[in-house]
């Protein structure tokens, strides 16, 4: 024993250091070569059927009537559009799917990202650091501590509140306290108007 005393439980788990991934990262050949083929797979197996299929249902609904083309230029700008989005949702909708093929690549610090990501977020709360038995209790009381002083001008300051009368529906029965004042003019059979 070196006179320092070891506190860490035997059977904790360790947590890996996850790797920083910035806009300083350079990807390795096997990362460069998965977004080749994510960037080639989600355009041609997602953005032209998605985009292909949205022009054809908006040129559709132009000429059932539903949508209105444009008086100068028709349905192109919206048969541009729909593509546009097509190609967006077709590319967004690879996303997950690219994902899972960063994860599966060995050796990868973009691959390890995503996976420790991906833990993190399904496994219970302090299973990466664990919490030693030997820890003080200060983390079980709250951080946020407030003073008397600052409770009684917190009460004086919402004492003046005084809730607004809110209805959900605007119909004829409930006042809204604007009104609009139109004059009303008259007529006679001669042509000649005044105000009232």
């Amino acid at each position: 024993m070196n006179g320092r005393a070891d506190f860490r439980e035997p059977n904790a788990e360790v947590a890996r250091p996850i790797p920083h991934i910035g806009a300083d990262y350079i990807p390795t050949e096997e990362e460069r070569r998965v977004f080749a083929e994510c960037n080639d797979e989600s355009f041609w197996f997602r953005s032209v059927p998605l985009a292909a299929t949205s022009m054809l249902i908006t040129q559709g609904l132009i000429s059932k009537g539903i949508l209105s083309s444009h008086p100068k230029y028709g349905s192109i700008p919206k048969l541009i559009f729909a593509c546009i989005m097509g190609y967006f949702a077709g590319k967004l909708s690879y996303v997950k799917t690219c994902q899972e093929k960063f994860k599966n690549l060995e050796n990868s610090p973009l691959g390890e990202a995503l996976r420790s990501g991906q833990a993190r977020r399904s496994s219970p709360p302090g299973h990466y650091s664990q919490k030693s038995k030997y820890d003080s209790n200060v983390s079980d009381h709250s951080s946020f501590v407030t003073s008397p002083a600052a409770d009684n001008m917190e009460k004086e300051m919402f004492s003046h509140y005084e809730p607004v009368p809110f209805s959900a529906s605007m119909n004829e029965s409930t006042p809204t306290g604007i009104t609009d004042h139109i004059a009303q003019v008259k007529v006679n059979k001669y042509g000649d108007t005044w105000d009232e």
